[in-house]
């Protein structure tokens, strides 16, 4: 838990990922998209993945990725970060938190 507490932070977008994980994919994309530029923390790539997985699963996180935090905030999975795109939350959102500057 730790290492996901410490991680979350460090950036305005931090997303935990896995690189075969589709859903995962399309998040990513769509903060691209969106000029952003993600902290991304690919857990199946990383040593500790298997134990930042567990977290994220302990903060309620099934599946657990992909995991989006911005502004050291927990925002959700793709559901919420879908649903704040398309009821126009999200660019405020990432604008507070200073990913993007429109």
């Amino acid at each position: 838990m730790d290492r996901v507490t410490k991680l979350a932070p460090q950036k305005a977008v931090v997303i935990f990922s896995k690189s075969s994980c589709f859903m995962c994919h399309t998040i990513k994309r769509l903060f691209y998209e969106l000029g952003v530029s993600p902290a991304i923390h690919e857990l199946d790539e990383d040593s500790r993945g298997r134990e930042m997985e567990w977290a994220l699963m302990r903060l309620g996180f099934s599946p657990s990725v992909p995991a989006v935090f911005i502004g050291g905030k927990l925002v959700g999975s793709t559901n919420e970060v879908m649903t704040l795109h398309l009821n126009g939350s999200l660019i405020p959102m990432l604008k507070d938190a200073g990913a993007i500057w429109l």
